[in-house]
Formats: structure tokens, sequence, C-alpha cells
């Protein structure tokens, strides 16, 4: 039996090791060895685009922010269902990241990053969205496994009252904020529904062959 390669390492500004293997054709992105995200079950964060992005194909000039690349899976979608004068704003921490996806010898986002309405920003999406007003409609943000922050402790901020006030404020109205999770979260909900949202939870599987599920929380900008 083949085991797992490590390509790539980098640590992350909170002192956490973010690593890239591989095994067979499965990659995937580990946090101090637990795995954050992974080409074998990669439905849910393309469900995190194609619920934000399916409603606004027939919309000229759409801006989208993306917080987080990991490995491109939301960014592809996103691509898939935007017309061709979209901008899709992929926010991401780490520029080693970047070039992990960008490199040839991994079949990663090469492609979607290349795409002319792709722009990559290395910045904290919560950085992106406090400095933006009323400019994108939508955000999805797939930065964390589960609303606790495991990649990044300052996204925290992010789920936190003051920052879904900041989410509110960088959309245009009836913009639309999707967060992923790996698990239900009640309390950000009611907390997301308490700052100018209309919240829906959609349970979506990991893989449309299994029964285990995450989550997405989809927030509705109310005018």
């Amino acid at each position: 039996m083949k085991k797992w390669t490590e390509l790539e390492q980098v640590k992350t500004p909170d002192g956490s090791t973010l690593s890239l293997a591989v095994h067979d054709t499965v990659y995937v992105l580990r946090v101090n060895g637990r795995e954050l995200m992974s080409s074998r079950h990669s439905f849910s964060e393309q469900q995190l685009a194609v619920v934000a992005c399916q409603p606004l194909f027939e919309k000229r000039g759409v801006r989208v922010l993306i917080g987080g690349l990991g490995l491109g899976f939301t960014l592809r979608a996103a691509l898939l269902h935007l017309a061709a004068d979209a901008e899709v704003l992929v926010a991401e921490l780490l520029p080693e990241v970047v070039a992990w996806n960008r490199n040839a010898d991994y079949p990663l986002a090469a492609a979607a990053l290349a795409d002319p309405r792709t722009r990559v920003v290395i910045s904290d999406v919560a950085h992106v969205i406090e400095q933006n007003e009323a400019r994108f409609h939508a955000i999805l943000l797939d930065a964390d496994n589960e609303t606790t922050a495991m990649n990044t402790a300052g996204n925290t901020r992010l789920f936190a009252a003051a920052g879904l006030t900041a989410v509110r404020r960088a959309l245009q109205p009836g913009g639309v904020a999707v967060y992923w999770s790996a698990g239900e979260d009640p309390a950000f909900v009611k907390r997301f529904a308490s700052s100018g949202f209309s919240v829906e939870t959609r349970r979506v599987r990991r893989h449309p062959s299994l029964k285990s599920s995450h989550f997405l929380f989809v927030g509705r900008a109310l005018t």
C-alpha cells in the first residue's frame, strides 16, 4: 500500500503547520496533521460557490469575494456559475498556498487562477471585508474548519457580531454571504440572523456517495 507523500509545508502566522500531501491521486491540506481539505471530499466546498453564484449567472458585473483558496474547489465552481464579465477576488493569507495551486506538477487550481475573472490578493479576508463597502454581490467564507477557526485564529472575528456587521457592510444591497462549516452551530446562526441577514442552514454531503454532511449557513442581506 502506498503511503502519503508530503509535497509542501509552511508555517502559518499563528505558528501552525500547513502541509500539502498526496496519496495516489488524492491531495489533502492538513493543519498540524489534521485534515483540512481533501480532493476526495470536495463536494461541499463546491456547493458553497454553487449556492451563492448560480443565482447570479444572468447578472452582469458581479463581484464575488472568496475567503481562502484551499485547493481551489470553491474558486473553480464559482467561475463555472458566473458570467464572463464577473470578478472573483480570492483573499488568501499564505502566498505559498497560491504557489502550490499554480504549480503545474499538481492538478489543483492553475487554470482557475489563470482565468481573467480571477484576482488574488495576499491578505486576511477579514481585512479585505473591513476595507470595502457595498462592493460584493456574494461573500464565500471557507477560511476555517467549522466556525471555531481551526486554520487561522484571527478568523474568529468573522463569526462574531462585529465581523458579521462588517460582512453585511461589504455586501451590495440584497447580497449573500455563505459560511461553510464542518458541523452545526446554532449559536452562530442566531448571531448571523441578528446582524441584518435572513439566514438559512443547508446540509450538504461531503461527497454525493456519502451520508456524512457539512453545513452551509446562507445569509441574505436584508434591505
